[in-house]
């Protein structure tokens, strides 16, 4: 959900969130908003299939967290391979070459958020 008011405090039940599928597994949005503080967050779950990549490596100026909900995720950071189970977190600093993929045998989940402050330049 994009809104123009502050995001409030809130429940999203992920019960309840819509999964859509991609080539390479499935994405569930949770929000995607302006907040008090922050220009945007945006947050959503990603699950990828067994020895996918979920993008080709990217980088951008804002900043994201990936927290790995199931299975196993290797990040590419500045081309340098990190491997994170469930409960690891993953932090992208802006501008930060970074990419995902499933390595193992079965499908692997992880949350994003991503963080845009006001003041961020492009």
């Amino acid at each position: 959900m994009t809104t123009a008011s502050p995001l409030p405090s809130t429940l999203f039940d992920f019960t309840k969130l819509p999964a859509t599928p991609t080539a390479v597994g499935e994405v569930r949005p949770y929000f995607d908003a302006a907040t008090k503080t922050l220009a945007l967050l945006e947050t959503h779950l990603t699950t990828i299939n067994p020895g996918e990549i979920s993008h080709a490596a990217h980088r951008h100026a804002d900043e994201e967290l990936v927290v790995v909900k199931e299975g196993t995720v290797e990040a590419t950071i500045n081309g340098v391979p990190h491997q994170g189970g469930a409960g690891s977190v993953f932090f992208f600093a802006s501008m930060d070459l970074h990419g995902l993929r499933n390595p193992g045998t079965g499908r692997a989940s992880y949350h994003v958020i991503r963080i845009f402050p006001r003041d961020l330049e492009a």
